[in-house]
């Protein structure tokens, strides 16, 4: 009997672990189109749901529900963006809810959630993104079923979400980043207390102004609950703003519109170093052993409703009296600190909240500080009312806090400024509304960034007038530059309240300025496995003019002398006018612009080279050595005009020559052809003997050509050799390989001596009536080594032939005339002489037509010219 009992047992517990086992791939199913249907029937807006999973072991007696990476992403007007996302989402109910009707309510004791994201964005029309919800057409009766879903949460937890708020009206940003929540209660009573503990980094952006950046918060409080009331009130708590402690007393209550509120709260001590615990750990290092003296409090109140139009009232006040701090292995002490500074709002409307800084004063030795500020009408119009007056030594900064430098600053700072300004004067640049007084003086300043570039500032003397900031002077070097500037600031507290680009106009006067030196770098050029060279960048945060003198300007590895001219900075591209230098030993005009907004930088620019030296211009200009190589062909001065643009090396700022395209004219003056040391002319040379080409008289010679895509083509140039008329036309690649014609325009008395000997048969009138002999010349292969193809054998020849024939020609001319004299005699013969020896004999006549004939063709083979042998 027992062995049946105990197998009966066995039997139906192998049927429960495989029902467990099996039930959830009957049923998940039908949770998961619980789910869907649910949301799809009370939201508008577009759900996703990548995995799920329903499991009877996990939390065994209950049932557990994974959801994986579930996705509510909002339609018109916020269509694409992301409302809600679930990582993971786990819900624990019975086991008894999965077998109800599909409309009866689960309910869900427990929710766990990962890696999730809530996005709450306001529009400028104050609407918001997470009203989804889909309303009835009709009011629900009494007796409407319930929605499918309930909850009955006991405890709940959430780990590493992120909380983003954006109010586009109101301009600000709230993010809550890391976030890790839990509570744990009995949600089902009507009053209940529950326990939370949260930690989360903080940062608060409002009109382009940061205010807090990932500041850590951690809060641990029990929750007193009533559900009936909606009332949640605070009972014992802890909360750190860093490290700034703070305790809360009071109640949050949910109203039909709105929230009450009636909060107050305070630091439990008043430790200085509540300020310091203020400051992220990463500034202010270790407080363990930090000495300090005086007090520090932070405590206030929140008192009212808040609705769409009215904000609770509440006062915020941070104080310090007569404190001091001193960090244990710095030698300075900070003392004298005073701190009194209020946040108001009296009426419950948010744009009478105001900002005041009474007093914010301190003293490191003998130097003192002190500023004041008062800000209204915040949410519409901020008005600022500021003052600062004192001395600040900067080298005492990194000896009394502990200051991340891998130099330490040096330099003294006095200031003595009032101003009062608004923003919207700020934003439409109506410099005339702003009211400034006073000066900012600046000496004996360093700084060294990270990359180890050195900013060195002798004097700044910033003047503060009604209107506009004048800096009078600045002092100033950096790298291998030396800067004497003086001009006007037009939006300095646009620049740096809002964001905006720093306009202005400048005068410089330098002595000596490095290009590379005002070069910002992008950090962002680099790869998975390797990091390349940082590129150079035009500061994006400049829109100025600067009228610019240098003695000397570096330039990748060109050295300018007397350079002047205007410059243009604004959106990442510098625009050159009117820019002259002495260069290469003359003068060079520039005109264009450089831009490095785009991926590649790029550059458009017209260059004037007046009587710039050949050699050095050839040699040195890897750009115009490629357009056109002629040092070491020629020794002389040049006029030119280059048009060119293309793109830039980024890190170098060097044309990309692969990317270059324009075109260039230009004069040879007082030139020496170096027939000896360039291979080209050599071997062209070489191949003609009917020209010295050392001896070539370039001057005055103008050539145009233009350029793309690595090949230059050069437009037919014309010249004169003596009697020799040349013609030189043809292309050539950045890469060197040259394909040429020269066309030589060549009197026949210099194609050798079978030509001359042949010209000296014929008459001088005969002689005349020879024309030029064309002779071709093509060039390949490249500069250093190249290939010459010429036609002179052909042409002698042709010439010799030309020569025989006309030789032939005239010998049958005058056979031909002596013959027809013969014939003419003897049909029309003079009268008879008596005599008899005076008439000849017809055998006489004969004789003479046939020595005649004997002439014209017995001297053809014995007086033909010897070929000359011409080598190619």
């Amino acid at each position: 009997m027992l062995k049946k009992i105990l197998k009966i047992t066995g039997i139906t517990l192998l049927l429960l672990i495989v029902a467990l086992f099996a039930i959830p791939y009957f049923f998940k199913d039908a949770i998961k189109d619980k789910i869907i249907a649910t949301v799809n029937k009370n939201l508008d807006a577009t759900v996703s749901l990548e995995d799920y999973d329903l499991s009877l072991f996990r939390n065994f007696p209950d049932a557990s529900v994974n959801l994986e990476k579930l996705t509510i992403v909002n339609k018109a007007p916020f269509a694409g963006d992301t409302l809600l996302s679930f990582g993971e989402l786990d819900l624990d109910m019975s086991i008894k809810e999965l077998f109800k009707d599909a409309g009866e309510p689960i309910n869900i004791d427990a929710i766990r959630s990962k890696n999730g994201l809530v996005n709450i964005h306001f529009n400028k029309d104050g609407i918001g993104n997470f009203d989804i919800a889909i309303e009835n057409a009709e009011k629900k009766k009494d007796n409407d079923k319930s929605d499918p879903l309930a909850l009955k949460i006991k405890a709940y937890k959430i780990e590493n979400f992120r909380f983003k708020y954006t109010d586009d009206k109101s301009k600000m940003k709230l993010a809550i980043d890391s976030l890790n929540h839990s509570g744990s209660g009995d949600f089902t009573e009507t009053t209940l207390d529950l326990v939370t503990e949260s930690t989360a980094k903080v940062s608060l952006d409002m009109d382009k102004v940061n205010y807090l950046n990932k500041v850590p918060l951690t809060l641990n409080a029990t929750l007193g609950i009533d559900n009936a009331k909606k009332k949640y009130s605070f009972k014992q708590n802890k909360a750190l703003i860093n490290k700034l402690p703070l305790e809360f007393d009071g109640f949050v209550q949910i109203l039909e519109k709105g929230q009450q509120y009636d909060l107050t709260f305070k630091t439990p001590s008043s430790d200085f170093k509540n300020f310091l615990a203020l400051i992220p750990s990463s500034y202010s290092g270790s407080l363990a052993n930090v000495q300090t003296t005086g007090n520090f409090t932070v405590n206030g109140f929140a008192k009212g409703v808040y609705t769409e139009s009215t904000v609770p009232k509440f006062n915020i006040a941070i104080a310090s009296n007569d404190a001091s701090f001193k960090y244990p292995d710095l030698p300075k002490t900070v003392r004298n600190i005073v701190i009194d500074t209020k946040i108001v709002n009296d009426t419950g409307v948010l744009n009478d909240t105001y900002v005041n800084l009474d007093k914010l004063s301190f003293a490191i030795d003998q130097d003192v500080f002190n500023a004041k500020a008062n800000i209204r009408n915040i949410t519409q119009n901020a008005l600022v009312n500021a003052e600062l007056k004192g001395t600040v030594n900067l080298g005492n900064l990194s000896k009394a806090y502990p200051i991340k430098l891998k130099k330490p600053l040096s330099g003294i700072l006095k200031a003595d400024v009032v101003t009062k300004f608004d923003m919207q004067s700020v934003e439409k640049s109506e410099y005339e509304k702003i009211q400034n007084s006073g000066n900012i003086n600046l000496t004996g300043f360093k700084y060294t960034d990270d990359n180890g570039k050195a900013l060195t500032i002798n004097t700044a003397i910033v003047q503060f007038n009604p209107s506009r900031i004048n800096l009078q002077q600045l002092n100033a070097a950096t790298g291998k530059s030396d800067l004497n500037v003086n001009g006007t600031l037009d939006n300095f507290y646009g620049f740096v309240f809002k964001n905006q680009v720093l306009k202005g106009n400048f005068n410089l006067q330098s002595n000596q300025l490095a290009v590379s030196d005002f070069m910002t770098e992008d950090k962002t050029a680099k790869t998975n496995t390797t990091t390349k060279k940082d590129a150079l960048k035009i500061p994006a945060f400049l829109d100025c003019t600067l009228n610019a003198k240098a003695n000397t300007v570096l330039y990748d590895n060109l050295v300018l002398k007397n350079v002047s001219g205007k410059l243009t900075i604004r959106d990442e591209k510098v625009t050159l006018e009117n820019v002259k230098t002495n260069m290469f030993g003359g003068l060079i005009g520039v005109a264009g612009n450089v831009s490095t907004k785009g991926k590649i930088p790029t550059f458009d620019m017209n260059l004037s080279l007046n009587s710039v030296d050949i050699s050095q211009t050839f040699t040195q200009l890897d750009m115009m050595k490629s357009i056109a190589p002629l040092a070491g062909v020629v020794n002389g001065k040049l006029n030119s005009g280059v048009k060119v643009s293309g793109n830039l090396n980024p890190t170098e700022m060097t044309p990309d020559l692969k990317t270059i395209s324009g075109n260039m004219t230009g004069q040879l003056l007082s030139t020496v052809v170096n027939g000896t040391t360039s291979p080209l002319l050599t071997s062209l040379d070489n191949s003609l003997n009917f020209i010295d080409l050392s001896k070539v008289n370039l001057n005055d010679l103008k050539a145009a050509l233009t350029f793309e895509n690595g090949k230059v083509n050069l437009k037919p140039v014309q010249l004169k050799y003596k009697d020799v008329g040349v013609e030189f036309s043809g292309a050539h690649g950045f890469d060197q390989l040259m394909d040429y014609n020269v066309k030589f325009d060549v009197p026949a008395k210099y194609l050798g001596t079978e030509v001359n000997n042949l010209l000296a048969k014929l008459t001088p009138a005969d002689a005349k009536k020879i024309d030029n002999v064309p002779v071709m010349a093509n060039i390949t292969g490249n500069f250093k080594s190249p290939k010459i193809k010429t036609d002179v054998k052909q042409a002698v020849t042709n010439l010799t032939t030309q020569l025989v024939k006309q030789q032939k020609d005239n010998l049958v001319k005058q056979g031909t005339n002596t013959l027809q004299n013969i014939l003419n005699n003897a049909a029309n013969p003079k009268p008879k002489d008596t005599t008899k020896a005076a008439q000849p004999k017809n055998n006489d006549i004969k004789t003479q037509a046939g020595n005649v004939i004997k002439d014209l063709f017995g001297k053809k083979k014995k007086e033909e010219p010897k070929k000359e042998t011409t080598t190619q």
